[in-house]
């Protein structure tokens, strides 16, 4: 009997894709001991946008988050997803930094890195993908599954091939936008097979619709993993659902390996939270559809991604890409107004595009400025590391907090503070007065 495995999101990126990452550790915390007996691939629980949030909203170590999570789950594998030089924020790092990211994110629990890059371009998940490995954890190679002229079939598997030269221990087909067809998703599970002796892992989002008949057919293609989110928490912007898939492919002959009564109650815990979430905002209807009124801006964004070589739209391109577009149709003019990140981004910053960025748009982008050339992460200081730790001081208690520092600074400077006012206020309240 074939068998198809699951990965678990509702900890990541069901949650991120619907409710902007605001569930709190102590939301999850009563239902994780199920999870983890559930019988899942792995759980998708760190990475992402959970770093940031964690930090600039939920006043959350991330690093201890992911330490309760490894402690209430030892049976299962924790999974995160890296934005390979990008780490988990939004610009290129020095090598040494994604190599200390990627031993203190194994050191604390993590299992399977999923490493991407918004470009495809492998330079930029070497380091990420060497570091993991050495760490004793699993890399899985990522595809960001992208259409245009210059994403073709042979160049996925072009990539396919470097990535387990790498030393990938899994192939993931990341698909953020859900619009790899049914067809599509066959035909990549079926070249990639072909092409490379390695598990395929396959991931996509409701947003188009598409995504319950796109697993099914990448499913007969060989996939061998699929990434579904509990009922709750699944459709619209998130993954298809869980328990749907399971009883569908167990139905049509396929082995899932999950207990269906301990999905149910997983189900069962998250809908009072959805629940919640939809009567107070935090779940906008919007998330569960595809219509917009942002008709000008939505014709403008293809436009910008043509001038800027086609990218595949996944943080942080999507971001440059989209408030690209915004910008123009707002001034009326194109490329009047340019942020400094798409600046970075035409001068080389982020690495190789999928094809030359239009020449015209980056000189009137650059002036005179010149693109860099080779790598850019080479470019970076060495000692950044060192530096930032002598800017902490004491504030910094252990190689976590200067990680979390240099990725996000003014963020994890406030959550630094506030972090010291809730122990001082503990220790006031403690005190127990002489007699």
């Amino acid at each position: 009997m074939k068998k198809v495995q699951f990965t678990e999101t509702i900890l990541r990126d069901a949650s991120q894709s619907l409710v902007a990452t605001r569930l709190s550790y102590e939301q999850f915390e009563p239902i994780l001991k199920t999870i983890d007996q559930v019988g899942y691939y792995s759980v998708e629980c760190w990475g992402g946008a959970t770093f940031d949030v964690c930090l600039r909203f939920l006043n959350e170590d991330p690093w201890e988050r992911l330490r309760k999570f490894r402690a209430a789950m030892p049976n299962i594998k924790l999974q995160m997803l890296l934005r390979g030089q990008n780490i988990l924020g939004y610009k290129h790092y020095s090598d040494d930094i994604v190599r200390r990211f990627v031993r203190a994110s194994v050191r604390n629990g993590i299992d399977i890195i999923r490493i991407f890059d918004a470009l495809n371009d492998v330079n930029n998940l070497k380091v990420a993908i060497e570091e993991t490995v050495k760490s004793g954890a699993l890399a899985s190679g990522t595809i960001s599954y992208t259409t245009s002229p210059v994403h073709t079939l042979q160049k996925y598997v072009e990539m396919v091939k470097e990535l387990k030269k790498m030393g990938v221990g899994t192939i993931c087909i990341k698909d953020m936008a859900g619009i790899l067809s049914p067809k599509s998703a066959y035909d990549l599970v079926s070249a990639i097979k072909d092409a490379v002796d390695l598990p395929v892992v396959v991931h996509t989002h409701c947003t188009t619709g598409l995504a319950f008949m796109t697993y099914l057919k990448a499913v007969e293609a060989g996939a061998d993993v699929i990434d579904t989110a509990i009922s709750p928490f699944s459709g619209g912007t998130s993954q298809p659902a869980t328990e749907t898939l399971e009883y569908a492919l167990r139905e049509l002959g396929y082995d899932t390996g999950l207990n269906p009564d301990l999905l149910h109650k997983m189900a069962d815990y998250f809908k009072p939270i959805r629940a919640e979430y939809l009567a107070n905002g935090g779940l906008n209807p919007i998330s569960m559809a595809t219509d917009t009124q942002c008709d000008e801006a939505l014709l403008e964004t293809p436009r910008v991604r043509a001038d800027m070589g086609y990218p595949p739209l996944v943080t942080p391109t999507s971001q440059l890409i989209g408030t690209q577009a915004v910008q123009n149709v707002l001034a009326g003019e194109r490329y009047k107004n340019v942020g400094a990140e798409l600046k970075a981004y035409c001068r080389g910053e982020y690495g190789r595009t999928p094809a030359p960025i239009n020449p015209e748009v980056q000189a009137k982008i650059l002036g005179d400025e010149k693109p860099i050339k080779g790598r850019y992460a080479d470019t970076l200081p060495k000692d950044i590391f060192e530096k930032a730790q002598a800017e902490l001081g004491d504030t910094a208690r252990c190689e976590e907090d200067v990680l979390s520092y240099i990725s996000f600074p003014p963020v994890a400077e406030k959550f630094f503070a506030w972090r010291r006012e809730q122990e001082e206020k503990k220790v006031k309240y403690s005190i127990v007065p002489a007699d």
